[in-house]
């Protein structure tokens, strides 16, 4: 680590009327190791991936994503398929990548743990999606992928009410979706590790997991996700049930989530999903927390990897 780009968004999570200080403590840091750092504000959605891109020009060898899991998405972006290592300091209302690295501390911690990490390559995952316009689109991600009502429930979150109650906001929301949502059957084709002929089914909700803790009450979401496989962790809902989704989001709550046909964990190289004949609703999907578009959606791993900093004490 030798040239590095702090790249904020001065408005990710709650603390954010800290956050110039925040990252000033972080700079002072990096400088008395004899580490080159500059701080890069973002300044509009998107902007995060462009100051990434005009960091690698410029010779930075390392780039750390101050913000949310929203910031290090369009970070990643930039970073896939180049030797520039991706750094993750957790400033946002959502830190799911940075508590699955041990990252869960202050933004000073974090950077001095960066300082020891190893730089370890990853593969990536892509999703291929429709954009308002219908053209067709694709992101990579490295948390999760998911398509049905976790990505309608980014859908109707307020950025403002997002910044000022935080997961109270998140939990409102989920419970609002929960009793008026009818979750909506489409059609998933899965490829699954064993097998080279897709499997089709009908469900309400997939989701593609590539970590294992999420940080809170998701330590252990989806048994078996891990950065290190190069396939996909996929957890479907063929089920329409309310009281099946509630039911499964407690046991998960207490740590004794069970998978069941009705609820299915598997391994998959790829799934396709597209809207079932006849249905009118819009499904939409969504990556690393971002809302993307809708259907029809793919996910695989992409055949590009990003380099990611490791902490000594991290089990990702």
């Amino acid at each position: 680590m030798r040239r590095v780009a702090l790249i904020y968004n001065p408005a990710s999570g709650q603390h954010y009327r800290g956050r110039r200080a925040s990252i000033d403590k972080a700079l002072a840091i990096l400088h008395e190791v004899g580490v080159e750092a500059e701080a890069l504000e973002t300044y509009a959605p998107g902007s995060a991936g462009v100051l990434a891109a005009e960091a690698v020009q410029r010779g930075c060898d390392t780039v750390l994503a101050c913000g949310g899991d929203g910031t290090v998405h369009e970070v990643l972006q930039s970073l896939v398929g180049t030797t520039v290592a991706l750094g993750v300091v957790p400033l946002g209302t959502a830190n799911a990548l940075a508590a699955n690295l041990g990252l869960r501390s202050t933004p000073s911690k974090a950077v001095r743990k960066l300082l020891t990490a190893n730089p370890v390559r990853f593969s990536v995952g892509q999703i291929s999606y429709q954009d308002k316009a219908g053209t067709t689109r694709s992101r990579y991600f490295t948390v999760a992928a998911g398509v049905g009502p976790d990505a309608l429930f980014l859908s109707r979150l307020d950025p403002s009410l997002k910044r000022r109650l935080g997961y109270v906001l998140y939990i409102i929301e989920a419970f609002r979706l929960w009793a008026t949502h009818s979750f909506p059957l489409f059609e998933a084709a899965f490829v699954e590790r064993a097998s080279d002929k897709p499997r089709v089914e009908q469900i309400s909700q997939l989701l593609a997991i590539r970590i294992r803790d999420f940080g809170g009450v998701l330590h252990n979401f989806a048994p078996g996700a891990t950065l290190h496989k190069n396939g996909l962790r996929l957890i479907a809902f063929k089920t329409r049930s309310r009281l099946s989704y509630f039911r499964f989001l407690m046991t998960v709550i207490v740590g004794r989530q069970t998978f069941s046909r009705e609820i299915e964990l598997l391994d998959a190289i790829s799934v396709e999903c597209r809207l079932t004949s006849g249905t009118a609703q819009r499904v939409f999907a969504e990556a690393d927390g971002e809302l993307l578009g809708n259907l029809p959606v793919r996910i695989e791993i992409a055949p590009q990897e990003v380099t990611l900093l490791i902490p000594p004490d991290a089990r990702p």
